[in-house]
């Protein structure tokens, strides 16, 4: 499982390196307030991106099931009608995102010192939209095609040339002008185009399976079989992580009512969690899919095996992260912060409350990526909605009279205790194991991918 897992969580690793080494250079920089507009911006693209991945991974399992029918034509007219479809919705939400980002601001009551900073870096991220939309659905259907070296070569031009282009473009060099937070924005969407042309012009000059020609151009009109398909089964996963990515929002405009210091910590403290989180996700995408081979092989008793195996290894894993970023928490805040930050000293009071959440978050979904390969896909619904909203939130209104801002940090290890009590009681009912059904690999690996919290990306991870 481990060896299984290792190639998921270092390509999510390499994507959420971009962000925090953008974050680096945007606090060192910037300043505290502008790192603090980063993290806003940040769960709004997640939130509208979250809506395109449903049907993004929705066509990978599609793609997949195809090509391994050996159906290179209904992989490509699959493949087209997520491309076409997810760039149509890209083409309105930009355009849509730029006009009305003032008001998304406000309604998440982002501080004044923030706002300015927060208002120009989101409409230049809303530009970059169409093209790491595209980027993330071409890349999606090549895995789907058996192919995940292609894009993740590409996701590696893009990093380096965001990570080398933000110093360069906030601070000015030679003839570049200092365009301070705007630079960081334009840096993303540069590397956003620059990635999204390289990759298509390299489907096109190796001529992988997926490339479109000639009467093949017409499938990026939609077709409707097609769709009916991608919204069925992208829906639920696009929900699920809809629902995550509001409750960030939600925490947010909460964290934003303590001022832009407090803000600026959170945001810090996004970034660390965004590694914490990784391991249990890998974790799950591979148990998935071995939990499926045992299912299809009849082995219904190999599970508690499966999943016994995937607690240990997450537990271990994201517990020994944990005790070492709280161990050296200061150092890594430092980076997004800078020395002098009074936000230092809250981020790290933030880091000792709410770090511990994510052991058990991972233990979630850990057994939540066993019952999916059965064909339980309701229940991580259910019980994700219930921890996130009722309990989380719940629990912040009822103790932030005696807690203070406490309250809010306290909210994540509660909610991912009751996410956790939940998923168990459901993990160990017998009634899904006698009704299990045989899901494809793909879309258990696929489905895992929905349950991750916004932390500090600004995209889900893949």
């Amino acid at each position: 499982m481990l060896v299984f897992s290792a190639p998921t969580l270092l390509s999510n690793i390499l994507q959420a390196l971009n962000g925090s080494v953008n974050s680096v250079w945007v606090g060192r920089l910037l300043g505290e307030s502008a790192l603090a507009a980063t993290a806003n911006a940040n769960v709004v693209m997640f939130l509208l991106f979250a809506a395109v991945f449903g049907f993004g991974m929705a066509a990978t399992v599609k793609v997949a099931q195809a090509f391994g029918a050996g159906n290179a034509d209904a992989a490509r007219r699959t493949f087209g009608t997520a491309i076409g479809l997810c760039v149509g919705l890209s083409l309105v939400l930009a355009p849509l995102g730029w006009l009305l980002t003032p008001h998304l601001l406000h309604a998440m009551r982002t501080p004044p010192e923030i706002f300015g900073f927060a208002l120009i870096y989101l409409r230049l991220i809303f530009v970059a939209m169409p093209a790491s939309t595209i980027t993330v659905i071409m890349g999606m259907g090549l895995r789907g095609a058996g192919d995940a070296q292609t894009s993740l070569r590409f996701m590696i031009v893009a990093v380096v040339l965001d990570i080398a282009l933000n110093p360069l473009l906030i601070a000015g060099f030679g003839p570049i002008p200092a365009l301070g937070i705007a630079g960081s924005a334009l840096a993303t969407a540069i590397a956003a185009y620059v990635s999204m042309i390289g990759l298509i012009i390299y489907v096109y000059a190796k001529s992988l399976p997926l490339r479109l020609r000639g009467r093949e151009l017409a499938y990026l009109i939609p077709h409707p079989e097609e769709l009916r398909y991608i919204f069925v089964k992208g829906l639920p996963m696009g929900a699920q992580m809809l629902m995550i990515s509001a409750s960030g929002l939600i925490i947010v405009g909460l964290v934003n009512q303590e001022g832009a210091m407090t803000s600026a910590a959170y945001g810090a403290s996004l970034q660390v969690w965004t590694y914490l989180q990784m391991p249990a996700m890998a974790i799950s995408a591979a148990l998935s899919a071995m939990a499926a081979q045992a299912i299809g092989a009849g082995l219904v008793g190999r599970l508690g095996k499966i999943t016994r195996a995937g607690l240990i290894l997450n537990v271990s894993i994201t517990g020994a992260m944990t005790m070492l970023l709280l161990a050296f928490d200061r150092p890594v805040l430092t980076l997004f912060l800078g020395p002098t930050s009074p936000a230092v000293d809250a981020a790290r009071h933030i880091q000792f409350l709410g770090s511990w959440s994510y052991i058990l978050f991972g233990m979630t979904i850990v057994l939540f990526g066993t019952m999916r390969a059965g064909g339980v896909v309701i229940t991580p619904i259910v019980v994700l909605g219930i921890a996130m909203y009722p309990v989380r939130l719940g629990f912040y209104a009822a103790a932030y009279r005696t807690l203070g801002p406490d309250a809010l940090w306290l909210s994540f290890p509660v909610g991912s205790a009751a996410a956790l009590l939940m998923a168990t009681y459901a993990y160990r009912r017998p009634g899904w194991r006698q009704h299990a059904r045989v899901v494809d690999q793909d879309e258990c690996s696929e489905e895992s991918q929905a349950d991750g919290d916004c932390s500090g990306r600004m995209a889900p991870a893949l």
